[in-house]
């Protein structure tokens, strides 16, 4: 990434002391990064409106979110991970494509071999094997899909994979020929940089689309003070209703627990936001991220400083099942759950809890939390009552 600047036009749209502080910490990063080579990629099974999906995910390594250059949000540390100088060329990206493309191949290859050796195995017992999401599919599912290619493509960057001076038109073009053949798309992007012409490059292909914007909270307010982005919601209804008019979807990505809100505050403003997103015609997905604490970030220097903590993991459970019966599909993928660094409970449920999340995303059943339990819930009643803005975190 280019030295952090308030240069840029985003300048005067968040928080001056935010930014300023931002630039500082951003400041502190030193690690350099391959232009040729993606900041990450894997493969999953997703929740669409279209059924669970296998899908490919991938995250570009540009040359870094322009909001971040000015400052940018209080718990976002992609921008760290971007290549510096600001750019990356066309050619390079599409490298970084060709390198993801392979690990599909190779993991495809790789799951077929042992799926091979589960499949005899299983002859000789019930010849069924249980699915992730609860339901049976047969034993040799894995080896006749193993070589199959993803569904579902997630692409995603440090910023806005749809603002043009992290990825060219040039390359957006070429990706979506690239991905022509696969049924859906993602592809995330602030609302600023969504329009029709830009998702028509993927609709042309015959790509359900889905343009997913990193909104955080439905409430201005705390989205502002808390995030440090600069749109309001009616930026991102204003998204959605050209992603509509271009045959698009949209899916939201929320924030559980942004700095400075107390864990019931948190709670009740996720909850609210999932409503209010549901309220939103094409918004047909939520994804509740629980905040993180990523390197070089405010909320890391809070975290060391003792004054902020992740979510709690019944925290999360508890938006899922109170939303579960709005009209939108609502997932959650706490990274680095049961970590002092991630979403976490007591340390001893951790792992109990993220596999009902898990069993949510795929069915959508609120029933899978009533199999989890663990003493620490009262711990985590109380900190819901007695936890304040001003005196947090009450529990680590």
């Amino acid at each position: 990434m280019s030295k952090p600047s308030p240069d840029v036009y985003e300048q005067g749209k968040g928080m001056d002391a935010h930014n300023q502080a931002m630039r500082e910490i951003r400041s502190r990063k030193d690690e350099t990064y391959d232009p040729r080579e993606p900041t990450r990629v894997w493969l999953d099974e997703d929740n669409t409106p279209d059924g669970v999906y296998d899908s490919l995910t991938i995250i570009l390594n540009t040359g870094g979110c322009r909001w971040a250059r000015a400052g940018g949000c209080t718990m976002c540390g992609y921008v760290a991970e971007s290549v510096e100088g600001g750019s990356v060329s066309h050619e390079d990206l599409m490298a970084q494509i060709d390198v993801c493309l392979d690990y599909e191949a190779d993991q495809r290859e790789a799951s077929g071999s042992a799926s091979s050796a589960e499949r005899s195995s299983a002859d000789h017992s019930s010849g069924r094997s249980p699915r992730e999401d609860g339901e049976e599919r047969p034993a040799s599912h894995e080896a006749e899909n193993a070589e199959e290619p993803a569904g579902l493509i997630k692409i995603y960057t440090s910023g806005s994979f749809l603002d043009e001076r992290e990825v060219p038109a040039e390359t957006r073009q070429a990706i979506a020929e690239t991905f022509g053949d696969r049924d859906r798309i993602v592809v995330e992007s602030l609302p600023d940089f969504v329009s029709e012409e830009k998702i028509e490059d993927f609709t042309e292909q015959g790509l359900n689309t889905d343009i997913a914007v990193g909104l955080e909270t439905a409430t201005d307010r705390v989205r502002r003070d808390c995030v440090n982005k600069y749109f309001e919601f009616s930026e991102f209804e204003r998204a959605a209703a050209d992603a509509r008019d271009a045959g698009a979807g949209i899916k939201a990505y929320l924030l559980m627990k942004p700095p400075f809100l107390s864990e019931a505050e948190a709670l009740e403003d996720m909850k609210r936001s999932v409503r209010k997103c549901a309220a939103v015609d094409g918004c047909h997905t939520v994804s509740m991220n629980p905040c993180n604490v990523q390197r070089h970030t405010m909320v890391e220097d809070l975290f060391h400083g003792d004054g902020y903590r992740p979510p709690w993991l019944w925290s999360v459970a508890s938006v899922l099942e109170d939303t579960a019966n709005e009209d939108i599909i609502v997932v959650s993928d706490p990274v680095g759950h049961g970590s002092d660094r991630g979403a976490h409970n007591c340390g001893d449920c951790d792992d109990r809890v993220q596999r009902a999340i898990k069993d949510f995303d795929l069915r959508q059943d609120p029933s899978v939390f009533e199999q989890v339990s663990c003493e620490c819930e009262r711990t985590h009643e109380f900190v819901l009552e007695r936890e304040r803005s001003y005196s947090m975190p009450l529990a680590r």
